[in-house]
């Protein structure tokens, strides 16, 4: 593992590129309302049940991350959090994604979700939250 000496951000790579120290987490969280505050305390919750996670704040995303990152929030909004779930394949057969988007010049594909309330966190949504994790691991 590669330590970045300015952020005391952690990568596999070495030299990795980031975006260091270009945002923080109370920069993304700074005039949210309680209720989207309180759904992304969730989700890093939810998160730190399944696995030792770290939570990076991005230019443009907060990332969630083990080995390698594994999830995105890429939204805060007024009352909901979107978060977007990386696979190497489209997870088609839920209920849970309001879109499944391959990435350009990638194999992968991006699972979107939308959280409204901590319950959106059900079942499904953890079994993909795993499987996720794992892929970071």
């Amino acid at each position: 593992m590669w330590i970045c000496p300015l952020c005391n951000q952690e990568f596999v790579n070495t030299n990795q590129v980031h975006s260091c120290r270009d945002k923080t987490l109370a920069d993304f969280l700074a005039g949210k309302s309680q209720h989207t505050i309180d759904l992304f305390d969730h989700l890093v919750i939810e998160y730190q049940q399944i696995g030792n996670v770290t939570v990076h704040a991005a230019k443009s995303m907060i990332s969630f991350a083990a080995r390698t990152s594994f999830a995105y929030v890429i939204q805060l909004g007024k009352n909901f959090v979107d978060v977007v779930l990386p696979f190497k394949q489209a997870y088609d057969d839920n209920l849970c994604f309001n879109k499944i988007k391959p990435v350009p010049g990638s194999d992968d594909f991006n699972h979107h979700l939308r959280l409204y309330f901590k319950e959106d966190i059900n079942d499904e949504v953890k079994k993909y939250m795993k499987l996720a994790y794992n892929n970071g691991l």
